[in-house]
């Protein structure tokens, strides 16, 4: 008789950011990947660089069941800790500033190991050198380095053998012990602990007699080379992290709050939302909020990148983690803790640097097979060297030479090094990149998409030319019009008075008042009827006409000035072109990018604000639903599409775009249905992401053409008996301290 058992239906994922221990190259972290995606529906990221797992699983699976895995396979995991209120009493240091444990011990154990190795490698590299009974000085010396300094790789090595693997470790601690244990064997059992032995150095293999053969100086020059590789490599691995430290470190760690008329001085932590807190001068911001009295000038470089102070007064909103650069301000808090800006920028940019491109999948690949097929070339060449030459010493040389140059680490920081560097400083610069992905389609993109309202433009009416009659003020026609406008919540309305403040001062008061539905308001101003609008009964003379006219045929509103019956002038309102946008459009002009400008806003308008940023090709009178249409069919043309945004209406065409730029000023649903995030409202910042999206990714193919060629150039180098192994030793640390050190360079990109 057969049954079957329907499969338990997989629950929602969960997902859990685990910190991994204990890997030392990425055969390690393609070993902790593989274990953890055996499991019953769990998707796991291993990301040596930054040494953390990003697992998504079901509601079968417990987080203390991947840990136990990740254990199993030979490596710690942990959870990481949830946020704990800091008392403002007690500050906690900075993560830049925190000495890493790892990093001071793996100092220390450089530090001796190279005090120790250099006299070994001077004695047996210079004959010169070499006094009667030389060699067991050099015993002596080498094998502290032997042993101690290079337990973290026997250690290591030891623990992947019991799970049966290799890593990198493996073919340190195997090459090192061979030579160690072959010159042991040569001074106790052989010819080389005779007083009087001399010993030469050769850069390739040499052939002489085995029992009076010694190898210390490889074995202690190995580990001392690999150690600085690793020391040099930690180090900059901090540093490429520093960016998204620095980030999180931005936060006030204080605020004084209003609480029944007084101000309290509480952490952060303990704002909620609602909550009024007093800002002064040269302090942070605690939290994102809108300003309910005071006005003042807010400094957001540190945040977006941008230098000059933005004016603030009561109803604006400001970011935290900005520092108010001028007077007392008094804030209402809209959003706290993990939902502020500065805490979805960190999260974006560490989830970036988690990712993996799809470049760095098939080096993890190649990684993870690597060292089994290297531990199977060194026995190859000793086998085919023995047979070919009969000379046990040449084949030994060559054999430990193999073991010792073929190191993929190069391979597995070449993508997460440059993402950790290139993310962070994108941070510094108002710049977040979602995720490795990202950087491919930044390459093949040929054409830009450009919203209009609060893209190009900024969204707001604002007050642009003014026509008077002959024989009229500017000023005047203006405090006309500003008072009575001051009456009315209209966006035009808004746009003249602000303007008429700006330009003329103080407006008087109006003694009466009238809204004219469609037509515009009218009103008693110092003792005169004003009317202000379309006003079809007013004859104007024919320069106003005429300037009405032209502004009417360019998309801008027209509105009339009238006192007592009598045309004083023609103002002009207009949405205002950003003054940055016809720089940037060059800017993307110049990365090889086509720029389309796409609205809702009538045809006139629309040409008239792409004549003045130098756009040629024009899409308007589209509605918000019919932008990913245009999307859609631009990509039907062949084009790879770049598309930048700010509204509700955007965000499904930043999602349908190859690539989505949501300005950073605009909503929620455009940031989380785009790639890239633009945190200023500045167009040229546009470009800026893409350029160094692309620099990124230029820099990981270059990282990648290294790692590659090295190992492929290396290894026949070696198994040819052409490198000897404490050269090869060398070769093998600096090709990871280069790919680190490249990487380092996008720190500069401005």
């Amino acid at each position: 008789m057969s049954s079957t058992t329907a499969e338990a239906p997989i629950g929602p994922a969960s997902q859990v950011e685990l910190t991994i221990g204990g890997m030392t190259c990425a055969s390690c972290a393609a070993r902790v990947e593989k274990k953890l995606n055996r499991m019953d529906g769990v998707t796991a990221t291993v990301n040596f660089a930054t040494e953390k797992a990003r697992v998504s699983y079901p509601a079968e699976v417990e987080v203390a069941d991947l840990i136990a895995t990740v254990v199993k396979t030979g490596y710690t995991a942990t959870e990481p800790p949830p946020p704990r209120p800091e008392a403002p009493e007690e500050p906690q240091p900075s993560r830049a500033s925190e000495e890493d444990p790892e990093l001071t011990s793996l100092r220390g154990r450089l530090t001796v190991s190279v005090l120790l190795a250099l006299p070994v490698v001077l004695l047996s590299m210079i004959p010169a050198l070499q006094f009667d009974n030389w060699q067991w000085l050099s015993l002596t010396l080498a094998a502290p380095v032997v042993v101690w300094g290079a337990l973290p790789f026997h250690q290591a090595a030891f623990t992947n053998a019991r799970h049966g693997a290799a890593t990198m470790d493996t073919l340190v601690s195997v090459g090192t012990l061979a030579a160690f244990g072959w010159s042991v064997w040569a001074l106790f059992w052989g010819h080389a602990g005779m007083p009087g032995m001399r010993h030469g150095f050769d850069f390739t293999v040499s052939r002489g007699n085995g029992a009076s053969t010694i190898y210390l100086e490889v074995a202690a020059g190995v580990v001392a080379f690999i150690l600085l590789g690793r020391y040099l490599e930690a180090r900059s691995k901090r540093r490429a992290g520093a960016a998204l430290h620095a980030l999180m470190e931005l936060g006030a760690k204080d605020v004084a709050v209003v609480r029944n008329g007084r101000e309290v001085r509480v952490p952060v932590t303990r704002l909620t939302v609602g909550d009024r807190f007093v800002v002064r001068p040269g302090e942070k911001i605690a939290t994102d909020g809108t300003v309910v009295e005071g006005d003042s000038a807010v400094d957001a470089s540190m945040l977006t990148g941008e230098s000059v102070p933005v004016d603030v007064t009561v109803g604006d909103t400001v970011t935290g983690a900005t520092v108010n650069a001028g007077g007392r301000l008094v804030v209402e808090a809209t959003r706290v803790g993990a939902d502020t800006q500065l805490a979805r920028m960190a999260q974006l940019v560490e989830a970036a640097q988690n990712g993996k491109a799809e470049v760095q999948r098939l080096a993890d690949r190649i990684s993870g097979v690597f060292v089994p097929v290297v531990l199977l070339i060194a026995l190859g060449t000793f086998g085919v060297w023995l047979a070919v030459t009969d000379d046990t010493v040449a084949a030994f040389t060559a054999a430990v030479a193999v073991l010792i140059i073929a190191c993929p680490c190069a391979l597995g920081l070449a993508t997460p090094t440059a993402l950790m560097v290139g993310t962070g400083r994108g941070a510094q610069l108002g710049i977040l990149i979602k995720g490795p992905e990202v950087l491919e389609s930044t390459r093949r993109v040929d054409t830009v998409v450009l919203d209009k309202t609060g893209t190009v433009t900024t969204g707001r009416m604002t007050l642009q030319e003014v026509y008077v009659a002959e024989g009229a003020a500017e000023k005047e026609v203006l405090r006309l019009a500003g008072a009575l406008e001051h009456a009315s919540e209209h966006p035009i309305a808004r746009a003249i008075t602000a303007g008429a403040q700006e330009r003329a001062g103080a407006l008087p008061a109006p003694e009466r008042f009238e809204n004219v539905p469609g037509l515009g308001v009218r009103g008693r101003v110092e003792g005169h009827e004003v009317l202000v609008g379309r006003l079809p009964e007013v004859a104007l003379p024919e320069g106003l006409a005429r300037a009405k006219a032209t502004a009417e045929a360019e998309g801008r509103t027209a509105v009339v000035v009238s006192r007592d019956g009598v045309a004083l002038g023609v103002l002009t309102v207009a949405d205002a072109i950003k003054e940055t946008s016809a720089e940037a459009v060059r800017e993307l002009r110049a990365l090889g990018l086509t720029p389309v400008l796409l609205t809702g806003d009538n045809r006139a308008v629309a040409e008239s604000v792409a004549r003045a940023v130098g756009i040629d090709e024009v899409i308007a009178e589209v509605l918000p639903q019919d932008k990913v249409a245009v999307v859609e069919r631009l990509r039907g043309q062949g084009r790879t599409v770049a598309m930048v945004g700010d509204g509700v209406n955007d965000a499904a065409a930043l999602a349908t775009a190859d690539l989505g730029l949501a300005m950073g000023t605009g909503t929620d649903a455009a940031i989380e249905a785009s790639d890239l995030t633009l945190v200023r409202g500045d167009l040229r910042v546009a470009a800026d992401a893409i350029r160094l999206s692309r620099r990124t990714l230029s820099t990981i193919k270059g990282n990648l053409v290294w790692a590659f060629g090295y190992n492929v150039a290396a290894l026949p180098l070696a198994a040819a008996g052409l490198l000897n192994p404490m050269i090869a030793g060398a070769a093998m640390a600096f090709s990871s301290v280069f790919v680190v050190t490249n990487s380092l360079r996008l720190r500069t990109f401005s």
